[in-house]
């Protein structure tokens, strides 16, 4: 059960949330440099494991219960015809991860992680932000809450995706929120949508942050304000993890856009997050440059559903293989130099 009942209450369970364990950080940078290869050899993952160690809390971890959250959203937003899908598409989708057909599942086997799908009251799309904020604080509060519920305490890793047919729009709403600029440099298109869609997609993000100017440079606002319920799922599982001292791989433009909300409300929130990948998405890469995050693949996708995070479980798990497996010079007989 959520240990708050208030966007306050939730702020607070962040900023009480601890930090890495700069022990085992130490001692995990100290094997590193021990190990049978030249300084640097193995570049970013030697970063990624040190990385890991400190928040695993042992300089010689491993990863063996990942878990894959997805969460799925309907946007009232989609009425104004901002997605080149129908919004029906998000509770047939819902169905195909239940019954295993869906990418992520696929994604997920490959990578021996737990998968979970939380359809959040799809029959009840959050309200239009172009005329007002799109949820209330209970309705917020609610999404934020049942994304703390689904993690898993045991895990060793998260990832969150989502579904939401709308989703962009919102993403770019918040993008626009909490970094400026035009709506133009945020607005991407989506599903595919086509010029037209692309110049009407753009006025309505600049429409959400005229009907809400109170999500301006406020991450829970935003999140209120312009997101949807599956973007609160994400935010309140990520933030669950971080009070757990779980790490996170963050997927793409989404999922990235609804953690920024944390970041901003509490400085450091996201420091046990990584990012998967930068997706095809134009306005990711920028979100990402913002919140100072270096993907660690950038493969074209831009699917969602938390498919490059699961994809970059891989690399992790190679990095954590390599650190905590590869013998040191003195294990190994091998002379240093």
């Amino acid at each position: 059960m959520a240990p708050f009942a208030t966007l306050a209450g939730f702020q607070a369970q962040l900023q009480g949330a601890p930090g890495p364990d700069t022990a085992a950080r130490a001692a995990a940078e100290e094997r590193n440099g021990q190990l049978t290869k030249p300084p640097g050899a193995l570049g970013r993952l030697e970063e990624l494991a040190i990385w890991y160690a400190g928040w695993a809390g042992t300089a010689r971890p491993s990863m063996d219960r990942p878990q894959v959250i997805v969460f799925a959203g309907n946007h009232g937003v989609t009425a104004r015809g901002v997605s080149a899908f129908p919004a029906e598409v998000t509770e047939q989708m819902v169905l195909n991860f239940q019954h295993g057909g869906a990418a992520i599942n696929q994604l997920s086997k490959a990578f021996g992680a737990s998968m979970d799908v939380h359809p959040l009251t799809l029959e009840t799309p959050t309200a239009d932000f172009t005329e007002g904020a799109a949820m209330s604080e209970d309705e917020v509060v609610a999404a934020l809450a049942t994304g703390w519920d689904a993690v898993d305490a045991e895990a060793d890793l998260v990832v969150v995706g989502e579904m939401g047919i709308g989703n962009t729009t919102s993403a770019a709403a918040i993008a626009h929120a909490l970094f400026g600029g035009a709506a133009t440099d945020w607005t991407g298109r989506g599903t595919g949508v086509n010029d037209d869609g692309l110049t009407l997609k753009t006025q309505v993000v600049a429409e959400g942050l005229a009907a809400n100017p109170q999500a301006v440079d406020n991450g829970l606002e935003a999140l209120r304000c312009l997101g949807g319920r599956e973007l609160a799922g994400m935010a309140g599982a990520i933030a669950r993890a971080r009070v757990e001292g779980i790490p996170v791989i963050l997927d793409g433009f989404i999922c990235t856009a609804s953690a920024a909300c944390l970041e901003q409300a509490v400085p450091g929130a996201l420091d046990h997050a990584v990012a998967g990948h930068v997706s095809a998405e134009a306005a990711h890469g920028k979100v990402l440059h913002a919140l100072g995050k270096d993907p660690i693949l950038g493969l074209g996708m831009r699917l969602g559903e938390g498919s490059g995070g699961a994809l970059a479980i891989g690399i992790l798990k190679g990095a954590l293989a390599c650190h905590s497996g590869m013998a040191t010079f003195a294990e190994a007989g091998v002379s240093d130099g």
